[in-house]
Protein backbone atom coordinates (compact mmCIF):
# COMPACT_ATOMS: atom_id res chain seq x y z
CA UNK A 1 0.00 0.00 0.00
CA UNK A 2 1.08 2.97 -0.42
CA UNK A 3 1.62 6.47 1.44
CA UNK A 4 -0.94 8.10 0.13
CA UNK A 5 -3.10 5.32 0.57
CA UNK A 6 -2.13 4.42 4.24
CA UNK A 7 -2.73 8.17 5.02
CA UNK A 8 -6.07 7.61 2.82
CA UNK A 9 -7.67 5.38 5.03
CA UNK A 10 -6.41 6.63 8.38
CA UNK A 11 -7.94 9.60 7.37
CA UNK A 12 -11.37 8.05 6.60
CA UNK A 13 -11.48 5.97 9.72
CA UNK A 14 -10.59 9.10 11.75
CA UNK A 15 -13.81 10.89 9.98
CA UNK A 16 -15.43 8.12 10.00
CA UNK A 17 -15.34 8.18 14.18
CA UNK A 18 -15.20 12.09 14.04
CA UNK A 19 -17.29 13.55 11.11
CA UNK A 20 -16.56 15.73 8.65
CA UNK A 21 -17.47 18.83 10.02
CA UNK A 22 -15.45 21.35 11.29
CA UNK A 23 -12.28 18.95 9.78
CA UNK A 24 -9.07 20.89 9.22
CA UNK A 25 -6.17 19.73 8.36
CA UNK A 26 -3.56 20.22 11.36
CA UNK A 27 -5.92 18.00 13.73
CA UNK A 28 -6.89 15.43 11.47
CA UNK A 29 -2.77 15.28 10.64
CA UNK A 30 -2.25 15.28 14.47
CA UNK A 31 -5.00 12.36 14.94
CA UNK A 32 -3.07 10.01 12.33
CA UNK A 33 0.71 10.97 13.43
CA UNK A 34 1.24 12.79 10.34
CA UNK A 35 2.03 16.71 9.54
CA UNK A 36 -0.42 18.63 7.45
CA UNK A 37 2.48 19.39 5.05
CA UNK A 38 2.23 15.56 4.31
CA UNK A 39 -1.36 15.54 3.96
CA UNK A 40 -1.41 18.47 1.42
CA UNK A 41 1.74 16.96 -0.44
CA UNK A 42 -0.20 13.74 -1.22
CA UNK A 43 -3.80 15.53 -1.72
CA UNK A 44 -3.08 18.93 -2.74
CA UNK A 45 -5.64 20.91 -0.13
CA UNK A 46 -8.03 20.19 2.22
CA UNK A 47 -10.63 19.90 -0.42
CA UNK A 48 -9.10 17.16 -2.63
CA UNK A 49 -8.49 15.37 0.95
CA UNK A 50 -12.29 15.15 2.32
CA UNK A 51 -13.51 14.49 -1.04
CA UNK A 52 -10.52 11.50 -1.30
CA UNK A 53 -12.36 10.37 2.06
CA UNK A 54 -15.85 10.96 0.97
CA UNK A 55 -14.84 8.52 -2.25
CA UNK A 56 -13.05 5.87 0.67
CA UNK A 57 -16.36 5.65 2.56
CA UNK A 58 -18.30 5.23 -0.60
CA UNK A 59 -15.80 2.31 -1.54
CA UNK A 60 -16.07 1.00 1.77
CA UNK A 61 -20.06 0.93 1.62
CA UNK A 62 -20.33 -0.06 -1.52
CA UNK A 63 -17.99 -3.00 -0.97
CA UNK A 64 -19.98 -3.87 2.21
CA UNK A 65 -23.05 -4.02 0.18
CA UNK A 66 -21.43 -6.18 -2.87
CA UNK A 67 -20.46 -9.08 -0.19
CA UNK A 68 -23.87 -9.40 1.46
CA UNK A 69 -25.10 -12.26 0.47
CA UNK A 70 -29.11 -12.12 -0.96
CA UNK A 71 -32.00 -12.49 0.55
CA UNK A 72 -34.68 -14.96 0.18
CA UNK A 73 -37.25 -12.53 -0.74
CA UNK A 74 -36.28 -8.39 -1.95
CA UNK A 75 -38.52 -7.76 1.15
CA UNK A 76 -36.70 -9.50 3.32
CA UNK A 77 -33.21 -7.82 1.68
CA UNK A 78 -34.68 -4.33 2.12
CA UNK A 79 -35.27 -5.18 5.95
CA UNK A 80 -31.74 -6.62 6.33
CA UNK A 81 -30.36 -3.58 4.47
CA UNK A 82 -31.79 -1.35 6.72
CA UNK A 83 -30.38 -3.70 9.73
CA UNK A 84 -27.12 -3.05 7.74
CA UNK A 85 -27.54 1.06 8.13
CA UNK A 86 -27.28 0.80 11.51
CA UNK A 87 -24.13 -1.39 11.65
CA UNK A 88 -20.50 -0.56 10.82
CA UNK A 89 -19.52 0.47 8.43
CA UNK A 90 -22.52 1.22 6.19
CA UNK A 91 -23.79 3.91 9.50
CA UNK A 92 -20.22 5.76 9.73
CA UNK A 93 -19.79 5.98 5.83
CA UNK A 94 -24.03 7.40 5.66
CA UNK A 95 -23.58 9.67 8.36
CA UNK A 96 -20.30 10.68 6.31
CA UNK A 97 -21.77 11.13 3.12
CA UNK A 98 -24.85 13.13 5.03
CA UNK A 99 -22.21 15.56 6.39
CA UNK A 100 -20.40 15.90 3.13
CA UNK A 101 -24.21 16.90 1.47
CA UNK A 102 -25.84 19.27 4.08
CA UNK A 103 -22.34 21.00 4.45
CA UNK A 104 -22.80 21.81 0.20
CA UNK A 105 -20.35 20.24 -0.44
CA UNK A 106 -21.14 18.03 -3.10
CA UNK A 107 -22.51 20.93 -5.60
CA UNK A 108 -19.05 22.13 -6.52
CA UNK A 109 -15.59 20.20 -7.94
CA UNK A 110 -14.19 18.34 -6.60
CA UNK A 111 -16.86 17.30 -4.69
CA UNK A 112 -19.76 17.10 -7.57
CA UNK A 113 -18.30 14.60 -9.60
CA UNK A 114 -16.83 12.09 -6.90
CA UNK A 115 -20.14 12.51 -5.07
CA UNK A 116 -21.76 11.21 -8.88
CA UNK A 117 -19.60 8.56 -8.98
CA UNK A 118 -20.02 7.17 -5.72
CA UNK A 119 -23.87 7.12 -5.96
CA UNK A 120 -23.47 5.06 -9.05
CA UNK A 121 -21.25 2.61 -7.41
CA UNK A 122 -24.04 2.48 -4.55
CA UNK A 123 -26.80 1.87 -7.09
CA UNK A 124 -24.47 -0.65 -8.23
CA UNK A 125 -23.92 -2.53 -5.31
CA UNK A 126 -27.47 -1.69 -4.33
CA UNK A 127 -28.50 -3.49 -7.60
CA UNK A 128 -26.19 -6.31 -7.73
CA UNK A 129 -27.38 -7.26 -3.92
CA UNK A 130 -31.39 -7.08 -4.81
CA UNK A 131 -31.08 -8.96 -7.58
CA UNK A 132 -29.07 -11.50 -5.72
CA UNK A 133 -32.45 -11.49 -3.68
CA UNK A 134 -34.93 -12.06 -6.31
CA UNK A 135 -35.21 -8.65 -8.17
CA UNK A 136 -36.09 -8.68 -11.72
CA UNK A 137 -32.75 -7.34 -13.25
CA UNK A 138 -35.17 -5.54 -15.98
CA UNK A 139 -37.13 -3.84 -12.60
CA UNK A 140 -34.17 -3.22 -10.24
CA UNK A 141 -33.51 0.28 -11.40
CA UNK A 142 -37.00 0.99 -10.26
CA UNK A 143 -36.52 -0.14 -6.91
CA UNK A 144 -33.33 1.23 -6.14
CA UNK A 145 -34.59 4.31 -6.35
CA UNK A 146 -37.14 4.10 -4.25
CA UNK A 147 -35.30 1.83 -1.56
CA UNK A 148 -32.14 4.03 -1.69
CA UNK A 149 -34.12 7.49 -1.49
CA UNK A 150 -36.22 6.16 1.54
CA UNK A 151 -33.37 4.35 3.38
CA UNK A 152 -31.51 7.39 3.47
CA UNK A 153 -34.42 9.03 4.49
CA UNK A 154 -35.24 6.55 6.98
CA UNK A 155 -31.26 6.57 8.09
CA UNK A 156 -31.86 10.47 8.88
CA UNK A 157 -34.55 10.46 10.79
CA UNK A 158 -32.65 8.20 13.40
CA UNK A 159 -32.40 11.17 15.57
CA UNK A 160 -36.44 10.69 16.99
CA UNK A 161 -36.88 8.42 19.78
CA UNK A 162 -39.20 6.38 17.47
CA UNK A 163 -37.55 3.03 16.31
CA UNK A 164 -40.45 0.81 16.12
CA UNK A 165 -42.15 2.89 14.14
CA UNK A 166 -39.09 3.67 11.95
CA UNK A 167 -39.37 -0.17 11.85
CA UNK A 168 -42.49 -0.57 10.28
CA UNK A 169 -41.57 2.43 7.75
CA UNK A 170 -39.13 0.13 6.36
CA UNK A 171 -40.77 -2.94 6.40
CA UNK A 172 -44.02 -1.09 4.42
CA UNK A 173 -40.89 0.30 1.94
CA UNK A 174 -39.77 -3.57 1.62
CA UNK A 175 -43.11 -4.67 1.04
CA UNK A 176 -43.64 -1.56 -2.00
CA UNK A 177 -40.03 -2.95 -3.31
CA UNK A 178 -41.37 -6.34 -2.99
CA UNK A 179 -44.52 -5.32 -4.98
CA UNK A 180 -42.48 -3.50 -7.90
CA UNK A 181 -40.06 -6.53 -8.08
CA UNK A 182 -42.75 -8.41 -8.79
Amino acid sequence: MSRREDLLDRATDHVMQHGLIGLTLRPLAAAIDTSDRMLIYHFGNRDALVSAVVARCGERSSAYVDAMPGAPTVRSAVNRLWTAFGEEPLNSCLDVYVQAAASGLFGSEPYLSEARASNERWSSALAGYLVRSGAPARRVARVVTLVDSALYGFHLDLATDRPDELARGVDDLARAAQMLAD
